[in-house]
């Protein structure tokens, strides 16, 4: 793709999770899906979307399973373009994956991607537009999709009431988004954010969900583009039976954009 000239681009994916409650008894990122590990799907919807010079990948530290299926990977996508592939362990926090990944990360590099391996279905579409606004000038930019339902905020009871939690405020729909990955930043003000996080309490970090908030706490103007229902997040049993009806569904091949 033509923005992908302008940017010199490193996939970094998180890959670290624990999957508790897929309920495996394996790493998140090796979890069965369409008869492969969830990664396989996550790194070949990368090399397909073709945006990466560069993937690193953040896999639980000491888990050679997943080493492996990366190195065997490495070698099905082998061309005289394709990225160079590395793999880092990841630590006990996203943000500490993240900032593992991102040690490795060329010199060279303008532009970063973060992903999920936990959205092993993310259509190519998707990191394209992701890369459009970063090509267009955003310093950090992620996918989302309006929210369906209504959200409400809440309160724990008082003791010996009727309910545990009890209604404190309806946000407006209109302005609630689910944020997705892949997530694009400039190089430099994604490491500005990370040394910045370097400094916060275990109890603060913990409570980062994703890079976005390390951005937006800085007061970076973090922009939206459109992502897709395909990018679901992977985190319970139902995720997981949704992602293999998607994919053994009218809308195989799974890179078609929904």
């Amino acid at each position: 793709m033509n923005e992908s000239v302008q940017l010199k681009i490193a996939v970094l994916v998180v890959a670290a999770g624990s999957g508790e409650r897929l309920g495996h008894g394996v790493p998140k990122a090796r979890v069965p899906l369409g008869g492969e590990p969830m990664l396989v799907h996550s790194l070949r919807g990368i090399l397909a979307a073709g945006v990466a010079h560069q993937i690193a990948v953040a896999v639980p530290t000491g888990d050679e399973a997943l080493r492996a299926i990366v190195e065997s990977l490495t070698v099905e996508a082998a061309g005289e373009d394709s990225p160079q592939i590395t793999v880092v362990d990841g630590g006990s926090t996203r943000a500490e994956s993240v900032a593992a990944a991102l040690a490795v990360v060329d010199a060279d590099s303008t532009s970063v991607l973060i992903h999920d391996a936990a959205r092993p279905l993310t259509p190519a579409e998707v990191y394209h537009r992701v890369v459009k606004s970063l090509a267009g000038g955003a310093l950090a930019v992620v996918p989302a999709l309006a929210v369906v339902d209504t959200v409400k905020t809440v309160t724990q009871a008082p003791a010996g009431s009727p309910g545990v939690e009890l209604v404190s405020g309806t946000p407006a729909r209109s302005q609630l988004r689910a944020i997705q990955t892949p997530q694009g930043f400039d190089l430099a003000t994604l490491r500005q954010a990370h040394s910045h996080a370097a400094g916060l309490s275990a109890e603060e970090s913990a409570a980062i969900t994703d890079d976005a908030m390390l951005v937006e706490a800085m007061g970076v103007p973090v922009y939206v583009v459109h992502g897709s229902a395909h990018s679901l997040k992977i985190t319970t049993p139902t995720d997981l039976l949704l992602a293999e009806a998607m994919l053994q569904g009218p809308l195989a091949p799974r890179w078609v954009e929904g």
